[in-house]
């Protein structure tokens, strides 16, 4: 399994947390000194490099926003000080920070994008299994996004947010989690919900995303490496399985199933992915 791989993996869906090379190289289960060359070999930066750049792009964004509060994107950025951000900010884009709130605009900056984790095709994937899924509700934090731009690579970062604030939502129906992927259009933007099941929508807070998943049969596929190597599993089930296996998919959602074996922090544990089918 690739490290830089999980590397990204853990720096996205961690950006908002103090992060160091020995946390992250920890995960990425190698030594500081093998994960510095694998990652920079992987994404031609150094990784303390990527995560300020990273995370420098995104108070950019709130600051072309509006942000009113400097100090508070200061902290979030895991800088000591407004001083400290102000000089990072204008070292890395060469204007202040107060400076990019005041024009609110950004097409001078050259921002980080997230790094699109290896989508590569699998030699060999498990077979699925045929499952008949029940009708249920799925509520959390939703994202809009499209295939092809790479914008999805945002996602583990969304994850994060969901699990901050899913005691927020009410109703909830069991621990298990669901990446829900829906309102799909030709142009390949679709929805992605972070979220739960929940009994009804009745009392549910407006800034969380909802969606109805109907009684559906579906090919369940398992995904037991590292959640960093789902996009080559993915990839592997739409490219290569589904078309060599003469079924149709169906025009429902299709979701990950994250049960209580699958551990958020270190993104080890396993998943489940249904993809809806045609009877």
């Amino acid at each position: 399994m690739n490290p830089a791989q999980k590397a990204l993996w853990y720096i996205e869906s961690h950006l908002g947390a103090p992060l160091t090379l020995d946390e992250i190289a920890g995960v990425a289960g190698v030594s500081r000194f093998h994960l510095v060359r694998a990652f920079a070999e992987a994404t031609g930066f150094s990784v303390m490099r990527y995560v300020r750049a990273r995370r420098l792009s995104e108070a950019a964004r709130q600051l072309a926003a509006g942000a009113p509060d400097i100090l508070s994107l200061a902290l979030d950025a895991d800088y000591g000080s407004h001083e400290a951000f102000t000089r990072a900010f204008r070292d890395h884009f060469g204007v202040t920070p107060e400076t990019v709130r005041a024009t609110t605009c950004l097409t001078t900056l050259k921002l980080q994008e997230p790094i699109t984790m290896i989508s590569t095709a699998l030699d060999h994937i498990d077979p699925p299994r045929i499952a008949t899924g029940k009708a249920f509700l799925v509520a959390g934090i939703g994202e809009r996004y499209n295939h092809a731009n790479g914008s999805t690579a945002g996602i583990p970062s969304q994850w994060q947010d969901y699990h901050l604030r899913c005691g927020d939502i009410p109703r909830q129906v069991g621990k298990v989690a669901y990446g829900v992927c829906c309102n799909g259009d030709d142009a390949g933007n679709f929805d992605y919900i972070a979220g739960v099941e929940v009994a009804d929508f009745s009392d549910l807070p407006r800034e969380f995303a909802h969606v109805r998943i109907p009684e559906q049969k579906y090919v369940v596929f398992t995904h037991k490496d590292h959640i960093s190597t789902i996009r080559r599993t993915v990839n592997t089930i739409w490219n290569r399985w589904l078309p060599q296996s003469g079924m149709t998919v169906a025009d429902a959602p299709n979701f990950e199933r994250y049960d209580e074996n699958f551990d958020p922090g270190t993104g080890n544990g396993g998943l489940e992915i249904w993809v809806p089918v045609e009877e």
